[in-house]
C-alpha cells in the first residue's frame, strides 16, 4: 500500500481544521435557502458539496458538528470509526470500511446536528473517504468543540471525548 503522503500529493489535499486532509471535489450549481429545509442558515447554501478526506492513523478528526447531513463513503486504506454523540448524549460508533463480514459498512450517514469525529482503526496506515454534505458545507455551519465543553455536557464519554478533542485554547482556527 502506498504511503499516505503519496495520496496527499496526488489528490492535492490540504490540512483540515478538524484534523486530517481534504479537498473539495464537488459544489452543486443549485442553491437552497433555509425556507426549503428544517435548518436555519444565515444565507443560501449549495444544494450539496463533496470532499476527499484522508485521515492518517496518528491523527483524529476532532469532534465537531454540522447543520447539514453528511454522508461518508469508504474509498481505500484502513477502515475507520465514526464516533457520534447525539442531542440526548447517546454515543455510538459506525465502522466504515470494506470488511462487511465484521460489521463495517461502505457508506454511512451522520445526521445534522450530531457531534462527531473519526479515528483510523488498527493503529497504522490511513483511511481515504469521501464526504457529501447536503445542504452543502459552509464553514459558517461548522462547530469545532473543545474538550472541556464536551466533558461538561457528556462526562460519561470522557475517554472518547479526550481522544477526539483538543484542550481549551488549542483548537485549530478556521
Amino acid at each position: 500500500m502506498k504511503d499516505y503522503r503519496y495520496w496527499l500529493e496526488k489528490l492535492d489535499l490540504q490540512p483540515h481544521p478538524e484534523g486530517g486532509y481534504y479537498r473539495q471535489t464537488y459544489r452543486s450549481s443549485e442553491w437552497i435557502s433555509d425556507e426549503e429545509v428544517s435548518q436555519s442558515f444565515t444565507e443560501k447554501r449549495m444544494l450539496a458539496t463533496s470532499i476527499y478526506f484522508l485521515l492518517p492513523h496518528d491523527e483524529v478528526s476532532h469532534f465537531h458538528r454540522l447543520k447539514s447531513d453528511e454522508l461518508w463513503y469508504y474509498h481505500t486504506g484502513s477502515s475507520l470509526t465514526i464516533h457520534v454523540i447525539d442531542e440526548e448524549g447517546m454515543y455510538k460508533q459506525i465502522k466504515l470500511g470494506p470488511d462487511l463480514e465484521n460489521g463495517e459498512v461502505l457508506q454511512a450517514l451522520v445526521p445534522k446536528n450530531k457531534i462527531f469525529g473519526s479515528s483510523v482503526n488498527g493503529g497504522k496506515g490511513f483511511s481515504i473517504v469521501g464526504c457529501m454534505v447536503t445542504p452543502g458545507f459552509d464553514f459558517q455551519d461548522f462547530e469545532l468543540f473543545e474538550r472541556e465543553e464536551l466533558l461538561e455536557l457528556y462526562p460519561q464519554h470522557r475517554e472518547v471525548i479526550t481522544a477526539l478533542t483538543r484542550p481549551r485554547n488549542a483548537a485549530a482556527s478556521i
